[in-house]
């Protein structure tokens, strides 16, 4: 039996176009946000008002290699992971703490070709939009 789970999901859109870097030993890791919205109200009067969450993302190995070719700013995206706490002492002596997902499975659910004809206010009827055919997608 399992001792415990560690299982984050989120949905939402990537903030910052992935970094991709290897480790001394060769492995691909990739880095990126993502910024989580929702629609929330006060108390007091009930304004609605919308809170975004960013996460910190890093996928590595093959996964690192996917989300560096095709995420970029603005895409939505589905993430699923665990979540790591990393801390270290800060050049000015302080305590610094950061919470990370690390990437297990990831979804795309805007692609380029999209984000482009959104950006342009032009539809299409393209399922998969532009250049991208659905033999090019590699999952």
């Amino acid at each position: 039996m399992a001792r415990g789970l560690n299982k984050c999901t989120i949905i939402g859109n990537v903030g910052r176009d992935p970094e991709m870097r290897y480790t001394p030993q060769g492995t691909p890791v990739t880095s990126f946000s993502v910024a989580v919205s929702r629609n929330a109200s006060t108390r007091e009067g009930g304004d609605a008002r919308e809170e975004t969450e960013w996460f910190n993302v890093t996928a590595w190995n093959k996964l690192a290699e996917i989300c560096n070719q095709f995420l970029t700013k603005g895409q939505r995206v589905y993430i699923e992971g665990r979540v790591t706490l990393h801390t270290w002492d800060g050049n000015d002596g302080q305590k610094h703490a950061r919470l990370d997902l690390i990437a297990n499975d990831m979804l795309m659910l805007t692609n380029k070709g999209e984000m482009a004809s959104v950006g342009a206010g032009a539809g299409r009827d393209e399922p998969f939009g532009g250049d991208v055919e659905p033999d090019d997608i590699p999952f």
